[in-house]
């Protein structure tokens, strides 16, 4: 799981640039959430080894009891709830506020680790400037610039100094456990819960809650027709005696951390919502982890003619990129459609696990080249000698040649076709990458 690392703090004291700054982007990569994320943005983050989620909160009032800075606190609240560090910022230059001591106190009740980061400390690193700050009671200040990048790379060092983390891949299970890892992802209220315990209810296949995931993801594991699962379950799900009950309960931080986590994702919609922001970032976010998905439309049942075909003109428009993902009407409440969508459960997972062989895939591209030359790029035209497997899940096909940073998007997306077709691949990314091959002789006099 990635570790997060929640900014908090007055306004204008600088954590949008900080956030910009820890995230190396001008925006969040997933998260205007509406009406969740006014004052709160999740962003992707890394640094050496480690990748970990940014949280970009508005203005905090903790005493704030009504209005727009009521709401913000909210947000603020849940953003440190789900945080494993607290990022505390402050203003060097405008100093010490009463509303830094309210923010201090909060922080110090809730326990969490927390680093106090005094930003626009430009020329400050050294005297007294800083020593207002420990009256707050929260140990060490330490002084960044987010507008020039001062001290960041040591605050990001010392967050995941705080948590203590394995080295990747320590913790990694075997690949080839035989277990599909598939996590349910959606907005809130899209029926996930309804749909979690129809499978756990109905098929009667929970053995036991395992143990060892934060933040509450429950991991269900499960078996159907002999397959074994793990449902990395992003509602909330509760152990009440023997009655399992999904509890809808919206982290964006767990959804993310899921879809990390998962070797298949279930986009669930609503078809009485059609496809929102929501929907479309959080595909999004599927597609740029790489993770192969299947697409089920829930409601179904609950929409007439006119309106089902408006949800799938809105998916060919909105969800153009996940054409790849097999697409299911369903009602999780009347349990109807749900057999299909494991066969593409099974089949998604399948082909982004697919091993293709160097010969088979240097002759569909040879095919290819045959078929359709790659345009010529002024004095150059690409030449594609061969392509062999670079990894899995999703897959990657890298190609050797000469000259191939001249290789057209649309030339990749024909060559994709025709993988795709030979490997029937269905429900997962496939990324092909270009390497073009190296003059050894270039860099040497004559």
């Amino acid at each position: 799981m990635k570790p997060v690392l929640a900014l908090v703090g007055r306004p204008n004291v600088g954590k949008s640039t900080l956030f910009n700054r820890l995230t190396k982007s001008r925006d969040a990569i997933v998260a205007d959430y509406a009406g969740l994320t006014r004052d709160r943005h999740y962003g992707n983050g890394r640094q050496g080894k480690y990748e970990y989620i940014v949280i970009d909160t508005g203005g905090f009032e903790p005493t704030a009891e009504s209005g727009i800075y009521k709401e913000m606190a909210k947000q603020t609240r849940q953003a440190v709830a789900e945080a494993d560090v607290v990022i505390f910022v402050v203003d060097a230059r405008g100093g010490l506020s009463a509303q830094d001591h309210d923010i201090a106190k909060f922080l110090r009740r809730l326990g969490k680790p927390t680093l106090l980061v005094a930003n626009k400390a430009e020329g400050m690193t050294e005297g007294t400037q800083l020593g207002e700050f420990f009256e707050l009671g929260l140990g060490e200040v330490y002084p960044v610039s987010a507008a020039h990048g001062q001290g960041t790379r040591s605050l990001v060092d010392l967050a995941l100094e705080t948590l203590n983390l394995p080295e990747p891949g320590d913790d990694e299970e075997e690949a080839d456990s035989g277990v599909i890892k598939l996590a349910v992802a959606g907005r809130p209220n899209v029926g996930k819960s309804t749909l979690i315990n129809t499978w756990l209810g109905e098929e009667r296949l929970v053995a036991f809650d395992l143990p060892g995931t934060t933040r509450d993801a429950i991991s269900v594991p499960f078996e159907r027709n002999g397959q074994r699962f793990e449902l990395i379950d992003t509602a909330g799900l509760r152990r009440r005696g023997k009655v399992f009950e999904a509890i809808e309960k919206f982290s964006v931080v767990k959804t993310l951390q899921a879809i990390e986590t998962a070797n298949v994702v279930l986009l669930l919609l609503d078809a009485t919502q059609g496809v929102t922001d929501q929907d479309a970032h959080i595909a999004g976010y599927i597609l740029e982890s790489g993770r192969a998905v299947v697409v089920a439309i829930n409601k179904w049942d609950a929409v007439d003619s006119y309106q089902r075909e408006i949800v799938k003109r809105s998916i060919e428009t909105r969800l153009a990129f996940l054409k790849f993902a097999s697409i299911h009407n369903i009602s999780a409440i009347k349990r109807q459609g749900l057999g299909p969508v494991w066969v593409s459960i099974i089949q998604a997972h399948k082909s982004a696990t697919v091993k293709m062989s160097t010969p088979v895939l240097t002759r569909l591209l040879l095919e290819a080249t045959q078929f359709q030359s790659p345009e010529r790029a002024g004095m150059f035209r690409p030449k594609l000698r061969y392509a062999h497997q670079g990894g899995m899940n999703p897959p990657v096909i890298i190609v050797h040649g000469n000259s191939l940073e001249h290789v057209s998007e649309s030339y990749k997306r024909f060559l994709e076709g025709r993988f795709r077709k030979e490997f029937n691949l269905v429900g997962t990314p496939l990324r092909i990458q270009m390497k073009t091959s190296t003059n050894p002789y270039a860099d040497k006099d004559d």
